[in-house]
């Protein structure tokens, strides 16, 4: 007799003593306190590195630091290696592919991404690539609730929360923001989920925040006191910096889609490599602040060292130029998407959020030193830095609630907050004017693999065309007669016939209700061929069609069933009332607690 495993016990143990709601809140705690770790140890690798590099003695820092021109192409190269020698599959576009794992895997993700993202971006972040550490963290944490969740053979829904639990307390472990990550999960990773599952993400947020401020030092975390208050009479200029920002994001969006696309047409991934990264190189040699996430510039910027960005460049000795200097800090807003895009489209590893959190700041810092130098209005730069922060965040992922309250928790109160809700808005209602889904989500939702918000949608992401297909439909020759015809009818249930050549390509169908009036007449059976019996489809379907194509079809034409071809290959016959039972049958599980 075999006996069950120490998790097989372990797995009766628990049905027998524990209910289901108060595992999840212990599965909570764990999945939140080591995606916490794992930021932990990302961000202090990354932070020491990039500290070394750019504090380097070798160089005053009125001296141009030509380390630069290779810091990039070297830890892009180490990316790769890592990648192609190790892991052996595609790591990149992190958060787009929790969110992939969620609408067509059933939540599944890889025990590698536990792991890789983490080990990848610390080469890609550490040598000065433009990226954030916080996609790669977000996925590293999601992959550990995925796979906690596979190990303890959970259902669908239940290993979705467990990855929400993980990307939750993993952003709460970079910012300590445990609200702002919260929110987060709900808005970007667009989860539909009921109040009992609003509380283990909450623990997962606290337990992460916490994990991370005990181990992580105030200089690596990203932090600010507010120095000015907020003035009523200013109000006007931070909606013009709303609408700035979400002119901004659309340019953040367009420019990084852009470059990457193009990248993706060079195959040879070493010289993909080698163009990428000497490109990023000069780029960040013109321009130091490009140099990594960038929080190291932003801190900088908010505590009134803004002229230290100029450290190291050719042009340090015009930092006290004014126009100049803003000159210089536009020029590096323009070229910090190009870098961050160049860094992801050649093989490095990270993510978009801290460069968009970068351009936010410089944005509304450009904003208001410009509005300050015609000295007919006082305003706070650093505010205007933070509020810039959360204009870009709600215009690029679109998530303004997240952006209002990650930047009033690490400035560690709420006097910016009306500032920040009427920046926000103004930046996100601009950006849907241009583009109605996010820099994480467009991919997705041209493919129609996107889950939202919109149950409806939502269920037709989670269904397969592929598991649909009756692939034991019967056909007929087109050199068939009549007759033949007749004999197939007779021993099926269809009511259309497709008509195949020798090569199974698709010649025409059938239908029943067009030869009804000769079926009967046996003089006809050796004279009329199938081939002039058939006509052409209406319409057909492909094995890559999203369901919402599927059903417009089916809608458009007005047919209970349609053809399934691939490039003329006849694969089988999809029924509307197949498709009717798969989406009640996913309605369900949907709505089940």
């Amino acid at each position: 007799m075999k006996h069950p495993s120490i998790l097989g016990r372990f797995l009766i143990w628990k049905v027998k003593h524990i209910e289901h709601r108060y595992f999840l809140l212990i599965l909570s705690v764990i999945v939140g306190s080591i995606s916490g770790f794992a930021a932990v140890i990302l961000k202090t690798t990354v932070h020491y590195i990039e500290v070394l590099f750019t504090k380097s003695k070798a160089f005053e820092i009125q001296e141009e630091n030509y380390y630069y021109l290779l810091y990039p192409l070297v830890g892009i190269f180490i990316t790769v290696l890592f990648i192609r020698i190790f892991i052996r599959q595609d790591i990149s576009h992190g958060i787009a592919r929790i969110l992939y794992s969620i609408s067509k895997n059933r939540s599944i993700m890889k025990a590698h991404n536990m792991y890789s993202s983490i080990i990848a971006c610390t080469f890609t972040g550490g040598f000065g690539g433009s990226v954030g550490m916080e996609a790669p963290i977000v996925t590293t944490g999601a992959s550990i609730g995925s796979n906690i969740g596979q190990l303890l053979r959970l259902n669908y829904k239940t290993t979705t929360l467990l990855v929400a639990c993980g990307a939750t307390g993993a952003m709460a472990g970079i910012f300590q923001a445990p609200i702002a990550a919260l929110i987060f999960s709900l808005e970007v990773l667009m989860l539909d989920l009921t109040l009992t599952s609003i509380v283990p993400l909450l623990i997962a947020s606290v337990t992460g925040s916490m994990v991370a401020s005990l181990l992580l030092g105030d200089k690596i975390l990203f932090y600010f006191s507010l120095k000015d208050h907020f003035q009523m009479s200013h109000l006007p200029f931070y909606i013009g910096l709303g609408i700035i920002a979400g002119l901004v994001s659309v340019y953040f969006t367009r420019v990084h889609l852009s470059i990457e696309s193009k990248f993706d047409t060079i195959i040879n991934p070493y010289k993909k490599m080698l163009i990428g990264g000497l490109l990023l190189g000069l780029l960040i040699f013109l321009f130091p602040p490009l140099f990594g996430e960038g929080y190291l510039a932003m801190k900088s910027v908010l505590s009134g060292n803004a002229n230290d960005l100029l450290n190291n460049s050719l042009f340090y000795a015009f930092k006290d130029n004014l126009w100049f200097f803003l000159g210089f800090l536009v020029l590096v807003l323009i070229f910090k998407v190009v870098a961050t895009s160049i860094t992801t489209g050649t093989g490095g590893i990270g993510g978009i959020f801290a460069p968009t959190l970068f351009m936010g700041g410089i944005t509304g810092f450009i904003f208001a030193k410009a509005i300050n130098s015609f000295e007919f209005v006082k305003l706070s730069e650093s505010n205007f830095a933070l509020v810039g922060m959360a204009g870009l965040i709600a215009g690029v992922i679109h998530a303004p609630l997240t952006a209002i309250f990650l930047i009033a928790e690490i400035t560690d109160g709420y006097e910016l907050f009306l500032p920040l809700m009427v920046t926000s808005t103004i930046s996100y209602l601009t950006i849907m004017y241009f583009e109605p889904h996010s820099i994480y989500t467009k991919r997705l939702a041209k493919r129609g693999e996107l889950l939202t918000h919109h149950k409806d949608k939502a269920v037709l992401s989670q269904m397969n065309i592929a598991d649909l297909i009756d692939n034991n439909a019967t056909t007929i020759s087109h050199e068939a007669n009549l007759g033949e015809l007749v004999q197939i009818i007779a021993n099926s249930n269809q009511n259309i016939i497709p008509v195949l050549d020798e090569n199974k390509l698709l010649q025409g169908i059938v239908p029943l209700d067009n030869i009804r009036h000769i079926m009967f007449n046996k003089d006809m059976y050796e004279t009329t061929m199938v081939s002039n019996l058939m006509v052409l489809p209406s319409t057909y379907i492909s094995s890559d069609d999203s369901m919402s194509d599927v059903l417009s079809k089916f809608e458009e034409s007005g047919e209970w069933s349609l053809p399934v071809i691939d490039e003329g290959e006849y694969k089988g016959y999809v029924l509307k009332t197949k498709i009717f039972s798969a989406y009640r049958k996913k309605l369900l599980e949907f709505s089940e607690d």
